[in-house]
């Protein structure tokens, strides 16, 4: 198969996985993306990858065929009928390495898609590049936001040996792997994003965790994890929200965006939702300055969790808060050490340009 274009720009957000109760299934996108332009080679005789990356990484990452980006195109092309290639890539990296913004799913993300827009013309098969990306990156909270945008909630179905899929009455059979569903997110939701100066591996976060848990840890997080797409968008919910006692709370919350009773009610949703016992307090110690951090913004009331794996902090919030936020964090940002990104959620998930 030839390539239908020579020339594609791809544009990946950064993502934030967990969301606190969502351990290793809820992924939210951010707006605050790399960009990418993959520049096929005139000659016939180049097959070779020509690397070059400005911002984060620049230092550090590969400039072979080892760079994440450029393996995971040869193994999407190679899916998509596509032969090898010679290209230059032109990576203008935003998303921080290794600190829990989804910088390898954003790099298998942006890999795959790529590929397929030299592949075909048209629209991308997002669920086409959901379920490689998945699949290469083993789980798939961080890269379903990056295809899709928004809020997600992923799983990984199991099906019996040799059973590929199990028939749904009325509808297509559900096959084994990876599947994700896109919640939508009221834009009056943003996320603060504080950026220490140092980092942390996936691997060594992982290893921090206990093999087994607590039953009572377990349903704990499953309460609150069913509240995080209610949270995310509030405005969806019924016109008015029960207490324990039966009566009115807060007087309802169908109300216009600018209501007090619906920012009231949609950050205590949050900050509810953000709770967890299954993963944060076994990485704390492997993340002191960011826990730290954590605890106090929880201590005022703000839904603050672990961006990831860490050791990035997110705090969600309905309306502006950024000056409240940024004053909570003044001396740690006085320090050097961190940064922080105010940022919108991003809904639209991976976009190509083509020529």
């Amino acid at each position: 198969m030839n390539p239908v274009t020579r020339r594609v720009h791809v544009r990946v957000p950064a993502t934030s996985a967990n969301l606190g109760s969502g351990f290793d299934t809820v992924g939210l996108a951010l707006d605050y993306h790399d960009e990418l332009t993959f520049t096929l080679s005139d000659d016939p005789a180049d097959t070779d990858a020509h690397v070059n990356i400005e911002g984060e990484g620049a230092q550090t990452l590969p400039r072979d065929e080892t760079h994440l980006v450029v393996s995971t195109f040869r193994r999407a092309c190679r899916t998509f009928g596509l032969g090898r290639l010679g290209f230059t890539l032109e990576a203008h990296n935003r998303i921080p390495q290794a600190r829990g913004m989804g910088s390898s799913a954003e790099a298998i993300v942006a890999g795959i898609a790529a590929a397929a827009a030299f592949a075909q013309e048209g629209e991308l098969n997002r669920s086409a590049i959901f379920d490689l990306a998945a699949t290469i990156e083993g789980h798939p909270d961080n890269v379903a936001p990056a295809v899709f945008g928004g809020l997600t909630v992923s799983w990984d179905f199991s099906t019996a040996e040799g059973v590929g899929s199990v028939p749904i009455p009325g509808g297509e059979p559900l096959h084994g792997g990876f599947h994700t569903v896109n919640y939508p997110v009221d834009p009056a939701i943003t996320a603060a994003v504080f950026v220490p100066d140092y980092e942390l591996s996936t691997e060594k976060a992982r290893q921090a965790l206990p093999a087994t848990l607590p039953y009572r840890d377990a349903v704990y997080n499953v309460s609150r994890v069913g509240l995080l797409p209610a949270a995310m968008n509030p405005g969806a919910l019924a016109s008015t929200t029960t207490s324990s006692d039966g009566s009115d709370a807060d007087g309802g919350i169908a109300a216009s965006a600018a209501s007090p009773a619906l920012a009231a009610t949609a950050n205590t949703l949050l900050y509810t939702a953000t709770q967890d016992k299954l993963h944060q307090p076994y990485r704390a110690a492997l993340m002191e300055p960011s826990w730290n951090l954590i605890e106090r913004f929880r201590s005022h009331g703000y839904a603050a969790a672990v961006s990831g794996a860490g050791p990035c902090v997110l705090v969600l919030h309905y309306g502006d808060a950024r000056e409240a936020i940024d004053a909570i964090a003044a001396e740690d940002l006085a320090s050097g050490h961190w940064r922080v990104l105010h940022l919108p959620i991003d809904t639209t998930g991976v976009t190509v340009e083509r020529g």
